[in-house]
């Protein structure tokens, strides 16, 4: 049998080589693929009537939308809602790839750190650049925090800037570290079902507190995917605020 940590492999599965560089085509690839296929699937199927009593995919959509603009609002004002393609976008993503990754024998794009560091540098990217852009010198007020005395500004100063510059590792780690050590709970238990089982009779048995284990993290894993959607979703918002609202 497979050990845990095996889900986790890349693997090519149309080998690319440019220039020395390595650009194949990665199951990891494909699942991205798959991701944004099924995301976009789900989303034509549910805007394709629009009808005024909405069916479940029309219904679900507008949960999802309703979800994601009250907290883009909550946490970054009305103002922030320019910003709602990139954070539905997100949340979608991620939802729907954690979702994927619970089939058995699938890959869990957000169990690696590439990825996640990827969508939180895109995150971390957008911030910057916008809130430089609308307002210019008056961003770097972001790293001194109102009522802070001036005598305290050599110090508070690098501390606020060592933090800002920490989001992106921050933001992505959390999706990852979960989402990681999740799936290879979930592994290992339902690995000793399987061991246990092949033992005969007995081992069937001994089997029975592994396999409610595995019911029960699979229930969990779940409710997880869900959750870590909406963490990465609602911290993109409050970054997203500075870039609005910087030194507020």
């Amino acid at each position: 049998m497979a050990g845990p940590i095996e889900q986790f492999a890349i693997k090519p599965l149309i080998p690319v080589e440019i220039g020395g560089f390595d650009l194949s085509f990665t199951n990891s690839s494909a699942y991205m693929v798959l991701t944004v296929v099924a995301a976009g699937t789900f989303l034509l199927l549910a805007t394709r009537r629009r009808e005024l009593v909405p069916g479940r995919f029309q219904a679900s959509a507008e949960l999802a939308h309703e979800f994601v603009a009250k907290t883009l609002r909550a946490n970054a004002g009305e103002e922030g809602m320019r910003f709602f393609p990139l954070v539905f976008s997100l949340f979608l993503f991620i939802l729907v790839a954690n979702l994927i990754g619970m089939f058995p024998y699938a890959f869990t794009v957000t169990s690696h750190l590439i990825v996640t560091f990827a969508l939180a540098m895109l995150v971390f990217a957008t911030v910057t650049l916008y809130g430089l852009f609308r307002h210019g010198a008056r961003f770097l007020k972001l790293f001194v925090p109102d009522g802070v005395p001036l005598i305290l500004t050599p110090i508070i100063v690098p501390i606020e800037v060592i933090s800002y510059l920490s989001r992106p590792v921050s933001h992505s780690v959390r999706l990852f570290a979960v989402m990681l050590a999740g799936h290879i709970t979930l592994k290992v238990f339902a690995g000793f079902v399987v061991s246990m089982g092949e033992l005969g009779a007995l081992g069937m048995l001994g089997a029975i507190l592994p396999f409610a284990m595995t019911v029960a993290l699979t229930a969990l894993e779940l409710l997880m995917a869900g959750i870590q959607a909406y963490v990465f979703t609602m911290l993109t918002c409050m970054y997203l605020n500075d870039a609005l609202h910087p030194g507020h």
